[in-house]
């Protein structure tokens, strides 16, 4: 990069000098400030013909949802990609260690990450873009007494964190500040992990836990229970980042990062990613008298019979999905009775906007159902033990049924059967050791939200066949 900058700092000060000559004009100071304009034109320009982009897989970075990627800094990009007319490319790293190594030996040309700014970075990566201030928060309940408003207070508290994290060492340091007594339970990873525990929160298994304030915001999306607001931790910087050797495309994305549009789709991602609720449907108040399930019983009826189905559970999962409301648009932009994502209703032949038709949501989510049993029907021949395996697929997209599948083989669960083997695999694609893992090829994925969803949708469905007459 330093070769190339001198031919053209030659190149430049020829042509400024061939000019000046033209112009009569001799003076240095002049001459060189010629070459630093026309320099920084250049140099800013030749952006690539396709921007290969590193990430890692993570629950806010980027991930697969319903066979759509997602996520928000892969959302960014996709806006950059946009705005600048340049393809990209995505390269995941399995680490921010081998993402920064990526960078170094020129294999990617952006780091699109929440890279610290700190000195251990300082010589391999160069902020750029919006950066992002987190700190390590308190996750505590906030309907069960005083909150804890002041890191003092934590004195004779039990804190849970990941063993050998990050928060468990700040813990630490805070108890050595304070003069001891919070009392600290390190949890080894291989049992639980961050999410796992902020869940616990939740649901009173544990009264406290300590992560970072973007990973708690995008939880509590999940858990509206939650209080996320008492700081334990001084603010870390973050940003996206290059090389050092090409720091003019430091700039341009500096220089996009502060125009209006880029503004307003970044405060938009925010607020999808971190603030809209993600909460699941609570099925066990649903009424089931008079006879019938929901107004939309004959459209069940009637599509349920093109695949052979109990009307009933397709019944059931579209009460799990929108409460049968059809103008229910989810946080990815899923509508409809059947909550169908806008990417899947083009490749059956829809415009996103017909899906909030009940008739056209129903029967399009049934062609959904049939090709998702068709395509598991090799890796669980079993019609009715398949089921389930369908439906999860119908939450989660194929890709990460056939990545718990292949876990399950892999760990000595039964891959064939979903109960307490498969729907346990598919937890394991939060944990890093797991979505890395060679046999699993589509990476992190919330596990839990699965995992759930085939819960109720067949406590639903059961419930229902126990009422309705089919």
């Amino acid at each position: 990069m330093s070769r190339s900058r001198d031919m053209l700092v030659l190149l430049v000060a020829t042509l400024a000098v061939t000019l000046s000559g033209i112009a009569c004009t001799t003076s240095e100071q002049r001459m060189v400030q010629s070459v630093d304009s026309v320099l920084t034109t250049i140099v800013h320009f030749p952006l690539p013909d396709t921007l290969i982009v590193g990430t890692l897989y993570s629950p806010t970075s980027y991930f697969l949802y319903r066979e759509e990627p997602m996520g928000f800094d892969y959302d960014l990009v996709r806006q950059l990609s946009t705005d600048k007319g340049i393809p990209f490319r995505l390269e995941v790293a399995t680490s921010l260690a081998s993402a920064v190594e990526m960078l170094d030996s020129g294999k990617i040309h952006l780091l699109a990450y929440e890279v610290p700014v700190t000195a251990e970075y300082k010589g391999h990566v160069i902020p750029c873009g919006k950066e992002t201030i987190t700190n390590q928060v308190l996750v505590q309940p906030r309907d069960k007494g005083k909150l804890i408003s002041d890191v003092t207070d934590l004195v004779g508290r039990d804190v849970y964190v990941e063993k050998g994290s990050k928060y468990q060492h700040r813990l630490i340091n805070l108890n050595d500040e304070l003069g001891g007594g919070i009392k600290i339970h390190a949890i080894d990873r291989d049992t639980l992990i961050t999410e796992d525990l902020i869940a616990m929160v939740s649901e009173g298994d544990i009264p406290l836990t300590v992560v970072d304030s973007d990973i708690a915001r995008l939880n509590k999306t999940y858990y509206n229970d939650l209080d996320i607001t008492l700081e334990v931790s001084f603010p870390q910087r973050a940003a996206w980042g290059v090389s050092p050797e090409i720091p003019w495309l430091a700039d341009t994305i500096n220089a996009w990062s502060e125009q209006a549009q880029p503004s307003k789709v970044r405060a938009e991602l925010l607020k999808r990613y971190f603030e809209m609720s993600k909460q699941e449907v609570n099925v066990f108040n649903f009424n089931f008298s008079g006879g019938r399930i929901s107004r939309f019983d004959p459209l069940f009826k009637r599509y349920a019979r093109e695949i052979n189905w109990d009307w009933r559970l397709i019944a059931a999962q579209g009460f799990v999905e929108s409460r049968y409301d059809s103008t229910q648009v989810s946080w990815a932009g899923a509508k409809g009775i059947m909550q169908i994502m806008p990417s899947t209703a083009r490749a059956y032949g829809v415009t996103p906007d017909r899906m909030t038709n009940n008739d056209v949501s129903i029967s399009t989510a049934v062609k959904i159902l049939k090709e998702l049993d068709k395509s598991l029907a090799s890796k669980v021949p079993d019609r009715n033990e398949r089921l389930k395996f369908t439906v999860a697929a119908y939450n989660s997209g194929l890709a990460h049924v056939l990545d718990a599948i292949a876990l399950a083989g892999k760990y000595g669960l039964n891959p064939r059967v979903w109960d307490d083997n498969v729907e346990q695999a598919i937890l394991m694609k939060t944990k890093p050791e797991y979505y890395n893992d060679p046999v699993c090829r589509y990476g992190y994925f919330r596990g839990r939200q699965t995992y759930q969803y085939v819960r109720s949708v067949f406590d639903f469905y059961n419930k229902a066949k126990a009422k309705i007459p089919i």
